[in-house]
């Protein structure tokens, strides 16, 4: 297999043979039954392009249709510039693993110039204090960052986040979640949404959260981002809370389409379109649920425990906890609880639902362990089946 990939480059296998740091992924990954159409094509391209393949594939871990991809835009016919581009990353601490996955992302990196083109970039990110665990983490990420001008991107950028979080840990924080913010020109991308927002109020440590924790947000045009701001003001929720970023985040996170069958499906289980407002402005991951999740929900809570639709649209948090880890244990405690009469008239199971672990079992020990010493037995039954 290995030959019938790299005939028509005999160099190439001497080359392989002597090279202990090349890993054979292809041959570990792609049996010939499932790749015989890829092997024809690989043996049918030049010599040129049947090493840069061979490389890719060998050194890169790359799967083999992927490096026919990237052979038809780069093209090298000896591993002396690939090899010296792989060698300055592992002595930069990436793992064999974040070095395919870099290259994977952007496969012109090997054809750079380390110390001309990679290094000036790596001493920047490091004379701002980013760490070298970061930064490999941050580039593997992003690879499209080493493609960027040091000069016109990289540092204009940098420099524009520290100004605006007022921190340069802020801003390595924001990196790591959301390393694409430096690939992009922020005057055009960023500036006009953030101007949107400020526009309405929204504080500049709310903008910050959102640049930090909800940066996906910003992922769209400006002109849809205003339509979202707008709709999510026109439902009720106040530019100064918190809870219109994440109600911003949620929105964008969906198409209107999919937002649309969301609300309709909430309605066919009785909640009104003003339930549906209020309870996506207690909170707003319950749309972010998938219908699958909320069908599930909703059908045990209302149809096995018999809670009125109501409630739930109360209590919209309930929707994004897992139906088997928690719902279910814990309202096979309350069903024991009502048959057992030790539920008070005022009791609400909403509340059971909210408390941390380790409370609710205390709560459990406190208050039942007299009436029904079986329950924290029966508790724990159903949480490890549910594993």
């Amino acid at each position: 297999m290995f030959n019938l990939i790299c005939k028509a480059s005999p160099s190439l296998r001497s080359s392989f043979r002597t090279s202990p740091t090349h890993k054979l992924f292809f041959l570990q990954d792609h049996p010939l039954s499932s790749s015989g159409r890829i092997l024809k094509s690989v043996a049918n391209t030049s010599n040129e392009h049947s090493f840069t393949v061979c490389y890719l594939i060998n050194s890169c871990g790359f799967p083999p249709e992927k490096a026919l991809a990237a052979s038809k835009y780069m093209n090298f016919e000896t591993p002396n510039k690939p090899d010296s581009v792989l060698a300055f990353f592992r002595n930069h601490g990436f793992t064999e693993t974040q070095i395919s996955n870099l290259v994977r992302g952007s496969p012109p990196v090997l054809l750079c110039n380390p110390e001309k083109t990679l290094l000036p970039k790596f001493q920047f990110f490091t004379s701002e204090g980013v760490s070298s665990t970061d930064l490999t983490k941050i580039l593997t990420r992003a690879p499209s960052i080493l493609k960027r001008s040091l000069e016109n991107q990289i540092i204009p950028s940098f420099h524009w986040f520290k100004n605006l979080l007022q921190s340069r840990k802020r801003t390595i924080s924001a990196m790591k979640r959301n390393a694409e913010f430096l690939c992009h020109d922020f005057q055009t991308n960023l500036v006009p949404k953030i101007n949107i927002l400020r526009d309405l109020g929204v504080p500049e440590s709310n903008i910050v959260v959102l640049l930090i924790y909800h940066a996906k947000a910003l992922w769209t045009s400006t002109e849809r981002f205003k339509d979202i701001v707008h709709e999510v003001k026109e439902m009720g929720f106040n530019p100064r809370r918190m809870k219109f970023i994440r109600a911003i985040h949620t929105r964008k996170s969906m198409s209107k389409s999919t937002w649309e069958k969301k609300v309709e499906l909430y309605k066919k289980w009785g909640w009104s379109m003003d339930e549906i407002v209020v309870a996506f402005g207690k909170n707003p991951w319950c749309m972010s649920a998938s219908k699958d999740k909320i069908t599930g929900v909703m059908d045990y809570l209302i149809n096995n425990v018999g809670l009125e639709t109501s409630v739930v649209a109360q209590s919209p948090i309930i929707i994004s906890y897992s139906l088997e880890k928690r719902i279910v244990p814990r309202c096979s405690v309350y069903q024991v609880l009502v048959s057992k009469g030790l539920v008070r008239k005022d009791f609400r199971l909403t509340t059971m639902f909210n408390y941390p672990e380790n409370k609710f079992v205390r709560h459990i020990e406190n208050s039942y362990e007299k009436e029904a010493p079986e329950l924290l037995k029966l508790y724990q039954e159903i949480l490890d089946r549910s594993k």
